[in-house]
């Protein structure tokens, strides 16, 4: 599958500067690593996740990264595929875990922490931030107004140097 078939189908529920409790507000410091083979365990006994990560991980053109809150890496709080295209990054899959998902969910501001490292990843090898991906249609307009990114045609959208940067600056003020 090319690297345009994926539809990224993840909500942006709020633009944090980390992840934050969803009850009591409080913040956490997180964490982006490569995902390993222990974690895709994880993912496979919890089985609430949508995507076959087990699949992407074994993709060759990318790599699998999971989030998670700073002195606690065996708990997931997302994960994303990505893959270095030379002058930009793309973004093939993007999901928060099961403890982040709808009303009930743990923690807020997962989507936003996903999308800016992928920003942050392509920044520091030197593309200036852009990022393509793929969104589902229903998203397209809510990935206009939450992050920034500009459509342009058939579901593609790309994250621009401008938006790139107020992202990384968010998440990632070190």
């Amino acid at each position: 599958m090319g690297h345009w078939g994926y539809h990224v189908n993840i909500v942006i529920d709020e633009l944090t500067n980390s992840i934050r409790d969803k009850i009591n507000g409080k913040s956490f410091n997180t964490e982006m690593t490569e995902v390993i083979t222990a974690d895709l365990q994880e993912v496979k006994k919890k089985n609430k996740w949508h995507f076959n990560w087990k699949s992407e991980f074994k993709q060759i053109d990318r790599k699998v990264y999971k989030l998670t809150i700073a002195g606690q890496p065996n708990i997931l709080q997302g994960l994303m595929s990505i893959s270095d295209m030379g002058s930009y990054f793309y973004l093939h899959l993007a999901e928060t875990a099961p403890i982040n998902f709808g009303h009930n969910k743990l923690h807020e501001g997962v989507g936003g922490n996903l999308f800016a490292y992928c920003c942050k990843r392509s920044w520091d090898s030197g593309n200036e931030g852009f990022v393509a991906f793929k969104a589902k249609t229903q998203l397209v307009k809510h990935y206009e107004e939450t992050l920034g990114a500009v459509h342009i045609g058939n579901l593609n959208m790309i994250i621009y140097p401008k938006q790139a940067l107020i992202l990384i600056n968010k998440y990632f003020n070190e």
